[in-house]
């Protein structure tokens, strides 16, 4: 009985441990949209497995991400934005999947 709490506690130890050794980062991203249906697809697109938060405003067009980078990259998150339709400050999602994009969510001729 005295082992198994042993046990029980040092797996309670080193589990803890090993969570607040991770490293959260935070990232701020501009990110291209209108209204609250963007701020929904952006933030479910950015929400990909190592992402703590995501959140968009539709006022400064600023995401703030807290991810683990040693589960997910920048990149992967910023990939999964452009996939559902929205161009970041530096890159452009793919036209076709843009035209998808209900009337409201285009963006694009008020940025160019």
């Amino acid at each position: 009985m005295k082992k198994l709490f042993l046990l029980i506690i040092n797996i309670i130890i080193f589990t803890t441990t090993h969570l607040w050794s991770q490293k959260i980062q935070t990232d701020t991203l501009k990110v291209y949209g209108n209204c609250e249906m963007c701020k929904a697809r952006i933030e479910r697109a950015a929400f990909v497995k190592g992402v703590i938060s995501a959140k968009w405003s539709s006022k400064t067009k600023l995401l703030i991400i807290q991810y683990k980078p040693n589960k997910v990259s920048r990149e992967t998150i910023e990939q999964s934005i452009l996939d559902v339709g929205h161009d970041l400050e530096d890159k452009k999602a793919e036209d076709k999947v843009y035209e998808k994009l209900h009337l409201c969510c285009r963006y694009r001729e008020e940025k160019e």
